[in-house]
């Protein structure tokens, strides 16, 4: 899956658009997503007594960038 940021370019990895592409219905309720930065798992619990409704993802959290910043102060 690739996705793009409107004023910006393309990411790295959207957990959002993730979890919207597995519940269009087009796919499994549980489901691998390769995203441009690594894998994505997703999984929709549409029943049961924990969870149940609720979409979960799995998969590895890494820093990809860093910034510093100044903040103006108030006089």
């Amino acid at each position: 899956m690739r996705v793009w940021e409107r004023g910006s370019s393309e990411t790295l990895a959207c957990g959002t658009g993730a979890c919207a592409a597995l519940l269009t219905g087009r796919a499994e309720p549980r489901a691998t997503l390769e995203l441009r930065d690594g894998k994505l798992g997703i999984e929709w619990r549409e029943h049961g007594a924990i969870a149940a409704n609720h979409v979960m993802m799995t998969g590895e959290a890494v820093k990809c960038s860093a910034a510093k910043s100044k903040l103006a102060t108030a006089n």
